[in-house]
């Protein structure tokens, strides 16, 4: 057993957890991707008859086929290569849980003499006759690639296996990869990585210079583009080939830049590139698998879906007006592991003036808010329902202390006429980013910042005075799941003996609601696959379901639902309340009922959020917004993840499972001292 010490992000102290040794393993193997890719139905198509044409090709020149599946996971794509004719394969896995599996797996499915499975990064892999692989391979079949592509350093391992495992001429599966790009205006998406003007009765929240020059974080935002409305962009450019790289040639990891020279199809302003990737299976061309959004795809054309594999989002370091016949040039920069993206003139991609660096976070903004907090700061509507609500609890006489991580509150808090505003803040970067908002809205010497824990806070570092208004949204940046926001609760806690006689507490309280729901796919990342393309991998199905029977199955894990559509299958029901205007209890608080299934559907599990009541009748809710009457449909509140909690019948029976229950009991604890919920659900029968 170890020791591991663990911030804990609703009361914010260090635990420290007794685990076992194989804990790492168990939350790598729970939280993996492997079901979501083995349900891929297209990507396993495709992938089964680029091997078949490839093995083909090296056989009809009369040799041997040897393959080198680099990644091979389960060994699927190995036992794909031995049925169609291959006579042998060296299947590499780094990750030891995956390769132990890979080789019970291939054993099981009858090809252990046929498939040797290697547990070692590719480059470590050596040939000869004492070596892991007897001879050089001349099929390199390979599964390295994430939603950009070249994350997961597929350039670096396909440069090393190509001039050291493989013959002089081999077959590559896949050919080739196409990375295409689409430049548009997005007014939604510009607003998760810039903070806007904030109107309020025309008073204006100005955003630091700092921020809006920034390029932002250097991380590429995976999204399900499918779940964009069209409506949400505008295309300044057409969609466009950016580069390819062809696993048949000898790759290079090289830094290098790609521009494509392109006329704008409309006015606006350029801010956003939207990106994606497809692979050809074979050199004709003939066997593509695509990752281009549903909306480019054919009306009624049925549109795959992956979550291993999105589609990106790319912001431009500045914003850039363009006007309608604009020639300009688009140019990608790539490295061994990333992609940046870049807006000029023709002509000017060569110059001195055009920095080739890696785009990185010099305000701080973008390193202490994700993109959905951006959204959530941006949200206007959301800003007035705060606004009114503290205009109800502050007089010109208000102390006003604001806990949240980098919140705008204070500044409406001092623009409302509270006497004097406090800001606390969890972090030195935090701490910064708010000086500098305050500083440019000319508030630096009127908001004092300070950045101490709760219980570090003293009548003097309030001006000798009590604090008569504790406000906060609450957010804070170590936060996954919906409750971990609580922290506000102990802190409200922590801050007792500072607060004066019937201070008034901002959020009021807090409740926690549960829906039942039928996922349309999202479902599938944690379903057993059973049998897939005609091999039995229920080896991995058992080993994934042991580490989520560990402790992830007795979780939530976090989840922006806009992303996945859903259905309502119940009512929403509010589970458990928790009351800002007195202490956290002592005692476990517990909850236990039963949700009714109003719909028919297949229920896959229960989505939690919570809904804040800021005073007695204005609200915000972290979750669900609307339900379609008819079908049931659920629309999310797009600026915040919720909570999803899978039911063991998706854990255990596969999609084909029928249900025969028409009610879920519950039971939750929320545990004060561990300040987690303990959820359990179990349907009746």
């Amino acid at each position: 057993m170890v020791f591991c010490g663990r911030v804990n992000p609703t009361t914010g102290a260090v635990d420290w957890v007794e685990e076992g040794e194989d804990y790492d393993y168990h939350q790598e193997i729970a939280r993996s991707s492997y079901a979501d890719m083995l349900h891929d139905k297209d990507r396993n198509e495709k992938y089964y008859q680029g091997i078949r044409a490839a093995v083909k090709r090296v056989k009809e020149r009369g040799e041997k086929a040897i393959v080198l599946d680099i990644g091979t996971g389960t060994g699927l794509l190995s036992m794909m290569a031995v049925t169609a004719g291959a006579d042998y394969c060296y299947a590499v896995e780094v990750f030891t849980p995956m390769a132990e599996a890979a080789m019970q797996i291939v054993k099981a499915n009858g090809f252990g003499d046929k498939i040797k499975v290697i547990n070692k990064h590719s480059k470590e892999v050596t040939l000869g006759p004492d070596g892991d692989m007897l001879q050089r391979a001349n099929i390199l079949i390979t599964e390295l690639f994430d939603t950009e592509l070249i994350g997961e350093g597929a350039l670096p391992s396909y440069e090393h296996a190509q001039q050291n495992l493989m013959q002089e001429r081999w077959e590559a599966v896949p050919h080739q990869a196409t990375v295409y790009a689409l430049v548009v205006e997005s007014h939604r998406i510009w607003s998760w990585n810039k903070l806007f003007c904030i109107n309020l009765d025309h008073e204006l929240i100005q955003p630091p210079d700092e921020i809006q020059t920034c390029p932002g974080a250097p991380s590429v935002c995976d999204v399900q583009l499918s779940q964009l409305n069209t409506d949400d962009f505008k295309k300044l450019s057409d969609v466009m080939v950016v580069f390819r790289v062809d696993f048949s040639q000898q790759v290079s990891s090289s830094a290098v830049c790609h521009p494509v020279t392109f006329t704008s199809v409309a006015s606006g302003a350029a801010q956003v590139v939207l990106s994606w990737w497809d692979i050809d299976m074979d050199p004709e061309g003939k066997i593509n698998c695509t990752m281009k959004p549903g909306w480019l795809y054919p009306t009624d054309h049925p549109v795959p879906w992956r979550d291993h594999w999105m589609q990106c989002v790319y912001f431009l370091p500045e914003e850039r007006k363009v006007t309608l016949g604009e020639e300009l040039c688009l140019t990608a920069y790539q490295d061994d592991y990333c992609v940046w993206y870049k807006l000029i003139k023709p002509g000017l991609e060569k110059s001195s003036s055009v920095s080739d660096e890696r785009p990185v976070c010099h305000c701080g903004a973008h390193i202490i808010w994700n993109r959905t907090r951006f959204g959530e700061l941006n949200d206007q509507g959301r800003m007035v329902k705060y606004k009114e609500a503290m205009s109800k609890i502050l007089t010109p006489s208000s102390v006003c202390l604001c806990i949240s991580d980098g919140s705008l509150l204070p500044i409406l808090a001092y623009s409302i006429g509270a006497a004097q505003v406090y800001t606390m803040e969890s972090s030195s970067i935090s701490k910064q980013v708010m000086e500098k908002l305050l500083l440019t809205n000319h508030l630096k010497e009127a908001i004092p910042v300070l950045q101490r824990t709760p219980e570090n806070i003293t009548i003097d570092n309030l001006g000798d005075k009590k604090v008569s208004a504790l406000i906060g949204e609450p957010f804070f940046t170590t936060s996954l799941l919906p409750w971990h926001n609580l922290y506000f609760w102990y802190t409200r806690t922590a801050l007792s003996d500072n607060l004066a006689e019937g201070c008034t507490v901002l959020p009021m309280a807090a409740s926690l609601y549960v829906l039942a729901v039928e996922f349309k796919d999202l479902w599938r990342i944690r379903s057993p696959c059973g049998i897939c393309e005609g091999f039995d991998v229920s080896i991995m199905d058992a080993m994934i379901k042991k580490s989520l029977d560990f402790r992830e199955s007795q979780e939530a894990e976090p989840h922006a639902l806009w992303e996945y559509p859903c259905r309502a299958l119940s009512q929403p029901v509010k589970v458990m309340s928790f009351d800002f205007q007195e202490t956290v209890p002592d005692n476990d608080m517990k909850s236990e009922g039963s949700v009714s299934l109003v719909r028919l559907g297949r229920c896959h599990g229960f989505v939690l959020w919570m809904e804040y009541q800021l005073t007695e009748d204005i609200s915000v809710s972290t979750g669900l917004l609307e339900v379609s009457e008819e079908k049931g449909d659920c629309q999310w509140y797009p600026h915040s993840k919720q909570g999803v909690f899978f039911l063991n019948s998706v854990l255990e029976l596969g999609p084909s499972s029928t249900q025969t229950y028409s009610s879920v009991s519950y039971q939750l604890t929320f545990s004060p001292k561990l300040g987690d919920i303990q959820i359990n659900f179990i349907p009746n029968s």
